[in-house]
């Protein structure tokens, strides 16, 4: 599989770094597909896992990565902050992020999920963790034996976060016990350990929740699959009494989730770029190869105008993604706006796009297994996870009227 990744189009957002790891990523899509067609259900997305660990793509969800060897003079002197940032620290390289969400976007779907969530669950960790237990976890997480997830969402609290029922209870200093449900948690079933939330006070609202590390297996931890209409290692935890350790201080909870949310947003938007590609390159090659009325579908008008509003939309979204990944990257804390309007527009142009193509491959484009079909359905959950539709919307526009 040709994978179109490139940073020489758009080289005002990328430096000499991204270059060398888009030249790399390509090479990857053939042993990626190969283990997804070796197996299926949950051993299918282990496998998948496993290869992206081999192939080193967890060590870019850790932040001493972007500081490390690849970086060069000219990179640090275009992010001071970056370049001066110790490992551990919160500082990551999101434009590498967006590059190779957009790579397993266009390649897997599922690999793609897996990768997000893994960042999701070991971020906080080098964020929040401490000590040589935690850093342990860390070096597995980035060599792939161990990985990890993000317990946020329950049954009654997904956006409004600050109305979650979980509470903890302090055993010892930093032990506790948690009860509660989270629902809707990806990597569950592979998960080594969750990075769960938690009330420690509940008349404090959100100033009391508070982040915690569960390992699979604990005592009081009950893990649930949920079946969903695609690939995707997902469900349900339900803790009674459930061993936990607190992770950074108590009541930083929401700021240490916000945080994560805020650094991989963008990178949602890249995900939905790179299957609006593939979908755009997949229509392309069908309507050059169908012939209707004597003609192929290619040298239709109403199909070519259908072929540039989808090219149109398609780098619209990429610009968008790329501008708040390099205001990021440049050292400014807050894209808030910028992230919001990334992942509203990427997602759903994509959404857009795909359903563009399906229309261009006629009944085809309905049928199981069809690349068409595939990304239809696997484009639908970005427009939700990670903050919906309507709450970027919130974000943006709240943004607008607080001048």
């Amino acid at each position: 599989m040709r994978v179109p990744l490139s940073t020489s189009d758009l080289p005002v957002f990328f430096a000499d770094r991204h270059a060398v790891l888009a030249a790399r990523l390509s090479p990857m899509a053939t042993s990626l597909i190969a283990v997804e067609n070796q197996h299926e259900g949950i051993d299918c997305a282990r496998a998948v896992a496993n290869e992206m660990a081999r192939q080193g793509l967890f060590e870019w969800l850790l932040p001493d990565r972007s500081n490390g060897q690849n970086s060069t003079a000219r990179d640090r002197a275009e992010a001071p902050e970056r370049a001066a940032a110790e490992p551990g620290t919160s500082s990551i390289d999101v434009r590498a992020l967006c590059l190779i969400r957009e790579f397993l976007g266009y390649v897997s779907p599922l690999a793609d999920a897996i990768f997000a969530v893994q960042g999701l669950g070991s971020y906080p960790l080098a964020v929040a963790g401490q000590g040589q237990a935690m850093a342990d976890i860390l070096t597995a997480c980035r060599h792939g034996q161990a990985i990890g997830a993000f317990a946020l969402t329950e049954p009654e609290a997904g956006s409004d976060v600050a109305s979650l029922t979980t509470r903890a209870r302090q055993v010892e200093t930093t032990r506790y016990v948690l009860d509660g449900k989270k629902t809707l948690i990806s990597n569950v079933g592979i998960a080594s350990h969750y990075v769960v939330f938690a009330n420690t006070d509940p008349s404090a609202g959100r100033k009391g929740i508070t982040a915690f590390l569960v390992k699979r297996g604990a005592p009081g931890l009950t893990e649930t699959a949920i079946e969903l209409n695609i690939d995707h290692p997902i469900g349900a935890l339900e803790m009674r009494e459930c061993e936990a350790e607190l992770l950074g201080q108590v009541g930083g909870g929401f700021r240490l989730a916000m945080q994560t949310l805020d650094t991989f947003r963008v990178s949602v938007g890249a995900a939905a770029v790179g299957m609006a590609r593939r979908a755009l390159d997949a229509a392309v090659e069908h309507v050059c190869s169908r012939k209707q009325f004597g003609e192929r579908l290619a040298d239709q008008p109403v199909v070519q105008s259908d072929l540039a509003t989808i090219a149109t939309e398609l780098d619209a979204a990429r610009l968008l993604v790329l501008r708040a990944a390099h205001a990021r990257d440049s050292g400014r804390q807050r894209v808030t706006t910028e992230a919001a309007m990334a992942k509203l527009y990427a997602t759903e142009a994509a959404q857009r796009v795909i359903d563009r193509a399906v229309q261009l491959f006629g009944g085809r484009g309905v049928m199981a297994g069809e690349v068409v079909e595939t990304l239809y359905r696997a484009i639908r959950p970005l427009r939700i996870y990670e903050g919906t539709s309507e709450i970027q919307r919130l974000i943006i526009g709240r943004a607008l009227v607080k001048g």
